[in-house]
């Protein structure tokens, strides 16, 4: 009966230790995962930041395209109010 009972202590520890070293092990790949998903994430922002810049850059582009051309015609009518007009080529 002591046998058995060493026995089985014997066998409860031999599952502790395993236990014990699958989470050692599991600990640190949990922990590049989460290095992993947070350099995905870094890039992911990275490539989002990227875009909304480039969509920014052109929304001024055309606003700033529009405001030109705006003036351009306000300039063409101040001009032709004088009875002066800008040089226009023609093909």
């Amino acid at each position: 009966m002591s046998f058995q009972r060493v026995l089985g202590f014997k066998k409860m520890v031999d599952r502790w230790q395993n236990s014990h070293t699958h989470c050692m092990w599991q600990t640190p790949l949990g922990q590049r995962r989460n290095l992993y998903a947070a350099l995905r994430t870094q890039d992911t922002r990275g490539q989002e930041l990227a875009l909304a810049n480039k969509q920014l850059l052109m929304a001024r582009r055309a606003a700033l395209h529009q405001l030109l051309e705006q003036e351009h015609r306000q300039y063409q009518q101040e001009l032709n109010l004088t009875g002066r007009a800008f040089y226009v080529e023609r093909l």
